[in-house]
This record gives C-alpha cells, structure tokens and sequence, in this order.
C-alpha cells in the first residue's frame, strides 16, 4: 500500500535537483561547488521545515534556543541568518546529554544548537542523493525508506533460502566516539565529494567544542543531523569490502546469472560470505566455520588498519546458528530443524534477553502510572506502550510466545496495583480500530473509567519482507513504490508560491500556508473549486491578531471572494456576495462556523 505523506522536497521545487544529483552520482561524477545549492534560499526553506517536523527541534542547545524561537522570524531572516553561516561557518559548542541504554551503561549524546541543525540539514538535503547512491544495498540503518526489519528479513533470507549457518559477530567499541576525522573526509573525496570548501566546513563541524569537554580529536556526536550520514559513510567501505570478497567480486569470466557465477567461485579459495548492516551493528553470513573464523580475523584487522577502529575481543565471535545464538536489532536467531523432516533447518527468532527486560520495565512503568492516577488518559498511554512494543516484535517468528511470557511476569504487577481500579470488560468495548486489531484473540479484558485495556500477548507474527531495491527517493520510479504523486496539485500554481512568500510574516506561516494548500489539494475548503495563482488567501480560523497562531491547524485554503464573506459586515455586501456564490446549504455552514470563530455573526 502507497503511503499517502506527500514529498516536501516537491514543495519548494527541487526533486528534480536532487535527482539529478543521484543520476550524477551513479554515473561516477565528482561534485564541486555544492555549497551554492546548499545555502540556496529554497534549500533553506526545506531544512527549515524538516527540522521543524523533528521532535527534537523542542530540543535547546547551549543557547538555550528551540525551534520557538526561529519560527516567528521571517523568511528573509532565517535565510539570512543561514546564508552568513555558509560564508564563514563556526560551529556553536555542543551540548553533552547522557542517555540510558537499559544496561546500566549511559550513551553521551550531543545536541547542537538550533541554529547549527538548520544548518546541517542544509547540508545533509544535498549530499543524501550522492551518497545514497554510492552505499551498498544492504546497509539499512539510518536510510530512507530501509528498517530493523529489512535487515531482519535480509538475514533470515540468507539463512533460509541460502543455507549460510556460520555468523561472524563483531562488535566495534564505541563506534560513534572513535571515528577517525581524515579518514572520513579522505572517503568523502572518494565518493566525488571534491567541493574543497564544503569539505572544510564538515571538518569544522567534527571538531565543534563539546560543553565541559572540549574539543574532540575523534568521533562523530550522536544527536547531530548530519552524524548518521557520515556513520555510513565511514562503514560503506566495509560493507564494499566484504561485498566484493564474494558478493560482487569482479571475474574475468562473464558469466549469466548471479546463481552461476557463486556455482564457479565455489571452485576457488574466496571466503563465501555476505554482510547485512544496521548502522555499526552488523552480521557476516558464510557457509562454513573455516570460512567464518578468516572472515572474523580479516574483518578485525580491515576495522583497525583502514578504519581505525577498535574491536571488542569478548563479543567478537564465530556461531554455529545450529548449535547457538546470535542477537541483532533486538532479536534473538536460531537454526532449528524444519517440522519432523529429517532435511532442512529454519531460523527461529525470539525477542532478545535484553529486549525482554527492557518492555518488561516499560509496561511496569505504565502501569505505576495508572495506580498513581487512574484514568482514560493513563490507560491509554499504557495501550500505546504494550502496542508499540507488539508492533517493534511482531516480526519475530516466536512472538507469541515470548509476550505470553512478559504477560505471565506482569499479571501479578497487573492485578496487585490495580485491583481497585478496574472493572471487567467485553470486546465490544473496544473502540472500532482496536476491535479490528484484536479481532480473534479471546482475552479477558479489563478497563478503567470505560478505556479497555488491550492485552499483552495478543500479538501473532507478522511475515517481514526483503528490502525492494528499486524503491528510492531520487527516481520517478523509485517514489512510485513509495508514495501518492503531487499531480492532483496544479504545480504553476504551486511553485508561485513557492515564489512569493509573504515577506513580513514569519517563515511558520509561510511554510504552513504551502502545506494547507497542498493538503486541501489546491481547492478551496468551502466551495470546493480549484484555485489559481491570485484568486485565493490563507484564513486564521482563530483571528491572528488575538491568537498569534500560524500552526498548521489554524490555518484554511479559501477562495478570495470566500475569504471576504467570512469577514464582511455589511448585510448588504453579504448578499452580494452569497448570490454571486451561489451557496448550498453546507457551505453556508461552513462559513458560519467560520465566521463566529472570528467574532462575527451567522449569515
């Protein structure tokens, strides 16, 4: 099913650009002069609005400066204020956070300034079509498009349909902290990233001053926009590598298929082995234990002398999946024999340790909270914990069974807290979304204050799928598999304006009055008819002047003669107006609601 989220790359008109990018990238050309792009005014605008869209933009830096602060500037403003930063660019310090992992350990994140993320998504808008086009095909973290359960499905793929039982786990030691800055900008060059200017302003970037730090020697921060791209940058030589021990190895021999090609290289000493990565998390593939064990130790010292990278010896390790097992993106995987048949053997996957206690705690932090304040709003909270948790595992093969387990632990937890509280009741309870969620699982419900509580275990597995890698954000074809086209939206229209932004109002109001217009599908919300270039206007449900709101929620797509009506006094103008309309019924309501939100009476 086609998402139906539109592409705001389309708002500010360049998809092409960026596709075209992708196209050069592909064809093996370098990249100079990016930075004119990058701190182009349509380029800014975009960054603006994806970081808005990010919920860490309520995030504040060192500055003490959220993305409520940027959003009643201007659009000149902002783009100025970004414009002066592309010429001579000196990154803010960065603010230290640490975070649980849910081991005991913390993980130290660092969160830029507001105004240093704009800018770095500036940046990461333009070098996502080069690199994407560049990465291996079988690295999913931190891509567009790409998931946990991609690369899931890509190592049970392998196990399964390939017969690859031999795991080499190799576990890098504090990835993020320890990447080595030349190397990354010398693998940049490499991928035709020669823009010289560009190059310097990431190196800057590297090296912004952490608060109570310093200055880093290595590393990239995590919480910073541009960090994940660059974490893949840094692995997707390794991912070449191993790829082309085997996967793509180049032979003089030119042979059909892909099949035949494994079926002669079988004949030679090469090490048959596949990667499946997820960020610095990542699993090798081989076919025998000998195999396995070269692949580990060559992989250990292609990490430490070409990428300057440090390996845990501990958790580095070569599994027989027949005998062991092995955990990746929060799954536990097992080779079992296939039903009663003395042949085959399948990979079974359960929730991992970790991944247990970790919802085990969640749902017991749920359910304090409806103890403390028994309501609709706590129980649905709880709702929302136990079915996020089902939709992350629903794709573990032993799914069931494990919930029926954390269900077994929490039943105590569940019946001693809220005894008092909750009350029995019935399926039809539910609301109609959750009845059709949990339609055949026969569960004794209960509810507080009429919200039911949905159960834990009733969750079955869902089959998860490989990756299709013709789906891509940067060609025609490639978005069709994705989502819906602009083509119900007139794009002259659209571009003016994108054009003519309302230059004495905030960039907010600006970029939301684009986005109702696209969301209303270029057609006025009362009448219905499509809009031109100058026949309509952007209406405050909730009168500007009183509420200062330029939400997206606060705003509707009217015709101009529309938009006069919902104001007009004058009784006689009013029916003016309403005869050369010609309104129905329902529109006349619409307008009446309308028009009594700005004080006004009914018509």
């Amino acid at each position: 099913m086609k998402r139906k989220k539109l592409r705001h790359n389309e708002y500010y008109n360049l998809q092409e650009c960026f596709d075209a990018l992708y196209a050069q990238s592909v064809s093996g050309e370098k990249f100079y002069g990016l930075i004119e792009l990058m701190s182009s005014n349509e380029n800014i605008r975009l960054a603006y609005r994806n970081i808005k869209r990010n919920t860490g933009c309520k995030t504040a830096g060192t500055d003490n400066l959220t993305i409520k602060d940027i959003c009643h500037l201007s659009v000149a403003d902002v783009i100025n204020t970004v414009q002066i930063m592309f010429k001579n660019y000196k990154p803010q310090m960065v603010r230290r956070v640490f975070i649980d992992k849910g081991n005991g350990k913390l993980r130290p994140l660092g969160i830029p300034t507001i105004w240093d993320r704009i800018f770095q998504q500036c940046i990461l808008q333009v070098l996502e079509p080069i690199c994407e086009a560049k990465f291996h095909k079988h690295s999913y973290g931190f891509r567009a498009n790409r998931s946990t359960h991609h690369a899931k499905a890509r190592f049970e793929f392998l196990v399964n349909q390939a017969g690859l039982h031999h795991c080499v786990d190799v576990d890098i030691k504090g990835f993020f902290d320890n990447v080595n800055h030349g190397k990354l900008l010398k693998q940049l060059w490499s991928l035709g990233i020669r823009d010289k200017v560009l190059l310097s302003i990431i190196s800057r970037l590297l090296k912004a001053e952490i608060d109570g730090e310093g200055i880093p020697a290595k590393g990239t921060p995590q919480g910073g926009i541009l960090s994940p791209l660059l974490s893949n940058v840094v692995l997707d030589e390794l991912d070449w590598w191993i790829s082309n021990q085997w996967e793509t190895f180049e032979s003089n021999f030119k042979y059909k298929t892909s099949g035949i090609k494994y079926q002669g290289l079988k004949k030679s000493g090469l090490k048959e082995c596949f990667i499946v990565r997820y960020a610095d998390d990542f699993k090798v593939l081989c076919r025998t234990r000998s195999q396995a064990i070269r692949m580990n130790f060559a992989i250990k010292d292609f990490l430490k002398t070409r990428l300057h990278l440090e390996t845990s010896d501990e958790k580095s390790k070569v599994i027989n999946l027949k005998k062991n097992s092995s955990e990746f993106l929060g799954f536990t995987f097992k080779v079992v024999r296939k039903g009663k048949t003395r042949f085959g053997h399948v990979v079974h996957s359960h929730m991992s340790r970790k991944a247990k206690n970790n919802t085990t705690n969640k749902i017991k932090e749920a359910i304090k909270a409806i103890q403390k304040n028994p309501c609709v709003k706590t129980v649905w909270h709880f709702n929302t914990v136990v079915m996020g948790i089902q939709n992350s595992y629903s794709a573990a093969t032993q799914i069931t069974t494990n919930l029926n387990e954390l269900n077994f632990y929490l039943r105590k937890t569940l019946y001693n807290r809220l005894k008092i509280f909750r009350t029995d009741a019935n399926f039809h309870e539910m609301t109609k979304t959750l009845q059709k969620r949990y339609k055949g699982h026969n569960s004794k419900l209960y509810k507080i204050q009429d919200m039911v509580f949905v159960p834990v275990y009733a969750q079955k597995h869902k089959t998860n799928l490989c990756f299709s890698q013709e789906t891509c954000n940067y060609t025609t074809e490639g978005r069709d598999k994705i989502h819906k086209s602009l083509k119900a939206v007139n794009k002259r229209v659209l571009f003016s304006i994108m054009k003519n932004y309302i230059p004495n109002r905030s960039i907010e109001y600006n970029d939301n009055r684009k986005s109702k217009f696209i969301a209303q599908y270029g057609k006025c919300a009362v009448t219905g008819v499509e809009l031109g270039v100058s026949d309509w206007h952007c209406h405050h449900k909730n009168p500007y002047h009183l509420s200062k709101d330029d939400t997206f929620s606060n705003l509707v797509i009217l015709h101009e003669s529309v938009h006069r009506l919902v104001h007009l006094k004058d009784s006689e103008k009013i029916k003016k107006f309403i005869k050369v309309l010609k309104l129905t019924k329902k529109q006349k309501e619409k307008i009446n609601s309308f028009r009594l939100q700005c004080n006004n009476e009914a018509i």
